[in-house]
């Protein structure tokens, strides 16, 4: 019964296309569409929410969320699609949020990025990041690069995921994805391990800690691709909180390795199409040329939005910029826009067709 139960709740939001599906004890669930929390009138009992996880999630999963109050894990719906789940408890009474994983590997392009995404996941060493916040859309973009490297390059992709969201299948590249609690103990402990397995290509579902980072960073020194995911909103708050990680006195061998190792950071934020169905993705994309290594080693992070500003011919893109191009081609509203910018003052002025000289000369002296 609670199985059949929770076909319909997840079939319904699909159908819906929704997000995310908010079920807790004794309330009525709330699916997220359009950004827009919408209640199904059906109370969910604890005994709906023992017996249904029971048929989704694993043993380990329990243990986990018994032990502390908290489990992470993905499953298979029949006939609905693939979840990600996280089994929790609020004012001592369960709780599960749902996020529908589409099934099909995401297509770069159908995505709405830009050509200079594709070229960041065919770079052969070093790190790239994809940030944003909850539900910005990084897994997705993360997806679509491995999907690509799976369409056009020869390697040996390992993941390290908690939990594995999108599946992948061989293509061109041979692709091992490991789960953090079923098929490693941490993340920490599989990046140890994983330099041993003949890596071309290393994604991370989430740079968590310093250790990861650090582990991660030796991959990248050694010839390795490493992709992984931060939540923060731009270019220079990445690199802040890789340096957050550190003590002070240890902060200028960071920079000095961060901005060697480097390769791309890539920032999202997902923006109501104009249609009022759906999200596009507005990207800032930072690429580790030699003007933003120099900013990087001599601190000087203040300046990077103006490498970014100056950066066009090498792929580089700014939020404002991004946001200009998708209301031009009408994918969202000038209003939409102006919501999201860091900058509204200065996207009024490009829309109107005013743009001041960003050049990046001088930036470096």
């Amino acid at each position: 019964m609670a199985a059949s139960l929770l076909h319909d709740i997840l079939a319904t939001g699909v159908t819906e296309n929704a997000s995310d599906w908010h079920i807790r004890e004794d309330s009525n669930p709330r699916l997220r569409i359009d950004g827009v929390l919408v209640e199904i009138d059906f109370c969910t009992t604890k005994e709906f929410l023992d017996d249904a996880m029971k048929q989704v999630a694993e043993e380990i999963h329990w243990k986990s969320y018994e032990e502390t109050g908290d489990a992470d894990f993905a499953f298979e719906e029949d006939n609905v699609g693939r979840f990600r789940a996280n089994l929790h408890k609020q004012r001592g009474k369960m709780a599960l949020t749902l996020r529908h994983v589409k099934s099909e590997t995401p297509n770069l392009s159908g995505l709405g990025l830009p050509e200079i995404v594709k070229n960041i996941a065919e770079n052969k060493n070093g790190i790239v990041f994809v940030t944003g916040t909850t539900g910005s859309g990084k897994s997705t973009t993360l997806a679509g690069m491995i999907g690509h490297m799976n369409e056009h390059l020869n390697r040996h992709i390992i993941t390290i995921e908690d939990p594995i969201e999108y599946t992948f299948e061989d293509g061109t590249c041979t692709i091992e994805q490991r789960e953090v609690g079923l098929d490693s103990v941490s993340f920490e402990s599989a990046l140890i391990h994983v330099l041993r397995q003949d890596p071309d290509a290393i994604i991370i579902g989430e740079m968590r800690s310093r250790t990861t980072f650090e582990t991660a960073l030796t991959a990248a020194e050694t010839g390795h691709l490493v992709m992984t995911t931060l939540h923060t909103q731009t270019a220079a708050q990445s690199i802040l909180r890789i340096l957050d990680m550190y003590p002070n006195e240890e902060r200028d061998s960071v920079r000095k390795s961060l901005a060697s190792s480097l390769r791309a950071i890539i920032c999202q934020r997902l923006v109501p199409k104009a249609t009022g169905q759906g999200v596009v993705p507005a990207i800032e994309v930072l690429i580790n040329t030699p003007i933003v290594q120099k900013l990087i080693q001599e601190n000087r992070l203040e300046k990077l939005n103006t490498a970014i500003d100056g950066g066009e011919e090498d792929g580089m893109i700014s939020f404002n910029r991004c946001l200009l191009q998708l209301v031009n081609s009408a994918s969202i509203t000038e209003e939409a826009a102006m919501r999201i910018s860091d900058s509204p003052q200065a996207l009024e002025m490009n829309l109107k067709g005013i743009f001041l000289s960003s050049g990046g000369g001088g930036i470096i002296n």
